[in-house]
């Protein structure tokens, strides 16, 4: 069932990841993306299936399907299928890959210092609850 779903695993304590979410969610009008943390039941079992480390929380992770993207892709892929201008972003994909997550691992290693982090994963409202996996 998962499977034939996209979905994002992100760091579900992390300011920044949450704001991204609510981004995602909010120009999401097909209402395409369904949405774990990392630190689910759930995103466990996601990581454990494409062999990922379980504790690192570092990551964004996007699955389409059978294929994950990760970090710097993971994040690009999504905008290009949120579509409408944000498909432009995908033009970063011409940057190789060491270059972009060079920059997203300097994010991701100082995203609680610069963006600050919550007690505990955020709840949905009832109005997007079944976007998120359990």
């Amino acid at each position: 069932m998962e499977n034939q779903k996209q979905i994002i695993l992100f760091d579900g304590v992390c300011n920044l990841c949450n704001s991204t979410v609510q981004f995602i969610i909010k120009r999401d009008h097909k209402a395409k993306f369904h949405f774990a943390s990392l630190q689910s039941a759930v995103g466990q079992s996601l990581l454990h299936k494409f062999n990922l480390p379980a504790n690192d929380f570092q990551s964004f992770i996007y699955i389409k399907g059978d294929t994950y993207y990760s970090r710097s892709s993971g994040a690009i892929n999504v905008m290009k299928d949120l579509g409408s201008i944000w498909q432009l972003m995908y033009a970063f994909i011409i940057i190789p890959p060491f270059i972009r997550d060079f920059v997203y691992n300097l994010i991701a290693k100082n995203r609680y210092k610069m963006f600050g982090r919550q007690e505990s994963c955020m709840i949905p409202t009832p109005a997007i609850k079944q976007r998120f996996l359990e």
